[in-house]
């Protein structure tokens, strides 16, 4: 007799999600490692010195380790990410990598065209001006 171990069970007879709008995705590990290594190579057109890049390359580089280390384990891929099921962790990594490339066309690393207004960017009894350069 033939038996399945739970994780090769989950995987064998996953039908749904159990969300409106988010299908089953029947190989999802490669496909999300092929995602972060696209947001990885869109990240690299971005200045080293961008706040953005600094936090989403190193983001994506540890969670492309945790789906490369995983031998194939959706269930240990899940629980390490903690972002919901695996076609959830999909689903956010490519609006990460859609993101990304959204950010290199819009330059936010690049000085303001217009100074800002005096008073502009004071927030919460925030009076240094971090555009003032």
């Amino acid at each position: 007799m033939f038996r399945f171990t739970r994780p090769l069970l989950q995987q064998v007879t996953k039908k749904t999600t159990g969300i409106v709008g988010l299908a089953v995705h029947q190989n999802p590990l490669p496909e999300l490692s092929n995602t972060y290594n696209s947001t990885l190579s869109v990240l690299s057109s971005i200045p080293p010195t961008s706040v953005y890049k600094q936090g989403v390359e190193a983001f994506t580089k540890h969670k492309l380790n945790i789906v490369q280390g995983a031998n194939g384990d959706i269930a240990s891929v899940e629980k390490q990410l903690d972002e919901g099921q695996i076609e959830e962790s999909l689903d956010i990594a490519k609006d990460e990598l859609t993101l990304a490339k959204n950010m290199l066309e819009w330059k936010p690393w690049e000085s303001l065209e217009e100074k800002p207004l005096p008073g502009q960017w004071e927030y919460f009894g925030n009076t240094s001006s971090p555009m003032s350069s």
